[in-house]
Formats: C-alpha cells, sequence, structure tokens
C-alpha cells in the first residue's frame, strides 16, 4: 500500500484555512506550513499572525515564515523537511525554479477559477465583475509562469446574483477543501494524467485594489 505523500502546505489568509484543515482531516502528513510573515494589524499595528499560522500553532505543527524562497538558507531548510508534495493555497510568495523541482510529485497549487479563465491573483472578484455565471477551483501543478501549469481536477461553482467577494470566496475555500485531499491522492497514486491549459482561452484578473472600489460620481445612474 503507497504510504501517503509527506506534505509541506503552503499558505495564508482565511481562504487557505478549511484545506489545510481538511488535509489533516483526511490522514495527510503535513510535515510543515509555510506562511507570511506577522503583519501589523489592527488600531494598535502589532503584529499579527496569518490565520494558517494560528491553526499551525494550534495543532502543533511546525511553522515557517521566510520574506523570501529564493535564499539559500531558505531552500536548505525546505530540502531538508523532504516533501514528496508541496500544497500551495493563497500563500502569497512566489515560488522559484529551485523550489518547483524539489518534491517528487510536484508543486500543487490551489487558484479559485476555472482555469485558464482568471489567472493572476484576483480571480473571485473578477468573476463577479465579469458577470460570469459559473467560476469554480482548479488543482494544477505550478510550472513558472502565472497560473500556467497543467490541470489536475476542477470542479465548478455557480455566481449568485447576491454574491460577494467575500460570500464566493467563502464558497470556494470549502470547495477547495472537500476536493483537495482527493486530489492528492489520485495524483500521488498515479490516477491522474496533468491536462495542459489552453492559453488561447486564457484571461488575466489583475490585482483589485482600493481604488478599483472608488465610484464616479460622473458616470450615469
Amino acid at each position: 500500500m503507497l504510504a501517503a505523500p509527506r506534505i509541506v502546505f503552503m499558505g495564508t489568509p482565511e481562504f487557505a484555512v478549511p484545506s489545510l484543515r481538511a488535509l489533516l482531516d483526511g490522514g495527510c502528513r503535513v510535515a510543515a506550513v509555510y506562511t507570511q510573515p506577522d503583519r501589523p494589524a489592527g488600531r494598535g499595528r502589532e503584529a499579527a499572525a496569518s490565520p494558517v499560522k494560528r491553526l499551525a500553532v494550534e495543532l502543533g505543527i511546525e511553522v515557517l515564515q521566510p520574506r523570501s524562497l529564493r535564499e539559500p538558507e531558505a531552500l536548505a531548510r525546505l530540502a531538508g523537511l523532504a516533501p514528496d508534495l508541496i500544497v500551495v493555497v493563497a500563500y502569497g510568495l512566489l515560488l522559484p525554479a529551485s523550489v518547483l523541482g524539489l518534491p517528487r510529485y510536484g508543486c500543487l497549487n490551489v487558484h479559485p477559477s476555472l482555469l485558464p479563465r482568471h489567472r493572476g491573483p484576483s480571480p473571485i472578484p473578477w468573476a463577479i465583475l465579469d458577470g460570469d455565471a459559473v467560476t469554480g477551483v482548479t488543482m494544477m501543478l505550478m510550472d513558472e509562469g502565472m497560473d500556467t501549469g497543467p490541470i489536475l481536477e476542477q470542479v465548478e461553482e455557480p455566481v449568485r446574483d447576491d454574491d460577494t467577494a467575500l460570500s464566493l470566496s467563502r464558497r470556494l475555500a470549502a470547495l477547495a477543501a472537500a476536493l483537495l485531499p482527493r486530489t492528492v491522492g489520485r495524483w500521488a497514486r498515479g490516477e491522474i494524467k496533468p491536462q495542459p491549459q489552453d492559453d488561447a482561452r486564457a484571461s488575466y484578473s489583475r490585482l483589485i485594489t482600493k481604488a478599483d472600489g472608488q465610484i464616479d460620481w460622473r458616470l450615469p445612474a
């Protein structure tokens, strides 16, 4: 019987928390968690841990918070964990080629859109802004491009008329968590043939900023 792959999980915001829980509940071996460094938050601007870090600490999982994965020390530390698979869910840092080639099963990214549509950092709000009737979650293998790697699995989720970025994000996070352990298992057992993306159908979701929420009162109602 094939042993469960040794996983290093990389994630930061609330969106990634259900996926980490799902891996652990599904019996996956999570050797360590990578998340972004603590950042000032609140009125006091005190350093605050990410949601993923809080969960990992609660569960007694080793947490690492490098500012970059390009430094030799950071790469050596990651290599020392000997991951079979790296799972990335909204981590927020780029993974260099030296990291992508480290685990034998590669780096699996959870992307909240139906790739190749809405590549990039803000796929959830852009699915609403672009009037998409359906979006979803894609499990993909990472390469050096921006969400351009081959697809392992996808699942659809309708976009409701009253959806906000928050409500849609919560549903997609739950959807990702439900799919992720199964995808990891199937991929490790060799049951999935990665499918290349059709670049001709690709679209890019640029980063949403506060300026995008400003109302131009000169426009007609």
